[in-house]
């Protein structure tokens, strides 16, 4: 099995980025993906939990360096229906109580009607995503327009296994200037849930 490597991320939100934009949209868009994926938020915790592909998946920051750059190391990929043992790391992922559980294991739509939406501190948002990706200075860049239910916003990413490489190329490409906030960040200022 290969081994998985963490990548370091820089991610902001907004309308557009200017130059930033020009600068990247230089380079050939190396592809485009379309996906629909529903994150679940939690009071709790900035773990990053989402269903994409059929499959539970959740993230944890590892480590936020001098520069702001978040280091995210992936640590589930799970497959529909969910068994006690899964749920209990995913609930865990939340920092909240398992609830009782009436079922031996759990289809998409019984997880999220009876384990996610009835529960005070969870809240989900689906997310559309148009991203467009590039090859910019041994970095993955992204330029992506999504919809958080809905409502239109642009993302702009930069990633890679070497946290000088990104930042290098954060300032390359005139991004300096805006926050880094990560997924989380963004969608639980959209619901307007506190950070936890």
């Amino acid at each position: 099995m290969a081994q998985i490597i963490a990548r370091w991320e820089w991610r902001t939100f907004g309308v557009s980025f200017g130059e930033a934009e020009v600068r990247i949209n230089a380079h050939p868009a190396e592809q485009v993906r379309m996906s629909a994926e529903v994150y679940i938020l939690s009071r709790r915790s900035m773990d990053n939990t989402k269903i994409r592909d059929m499959l539970m998946d959740i993230k944890t920051l590892q480590q936020v360096d001098a520069d702001g750059l978040e280091q995210w190391y992936p640590v589930m990929k799970a497959g529909f229906p969910l068994a006690r043992p899964v749920l209990e790391d995913v609930f865990r992922a939340w920092r909240a109580p398992l609830p009782e559980l009436r079922r031996e294991a759990y289809a998409y739509d019984e997880f999220l009607n009876e384990l996610v939406a009835p529960h005070p501190d969870l809240r989900t948002i689906r997310v559309d995503k148009q991203r467009r990706g590039f090859k910019i200075d041994g970095c993955i860049v992204e330029i992506a327009d999504l919809k958080f239910d809905g409502s239109p916003i642009r993302t702009v990413a930069v990633e890679m296994e070497d946290p000088a490489a990104v930042i290098r190329t954060v300032r390359g490409l005139s991004l300096g200037g805006y926050e880094n906030v990560n997924y989380l960040k963004a969608l639980k200022r959209f619901a307007g849930m506190e950070i936890s």
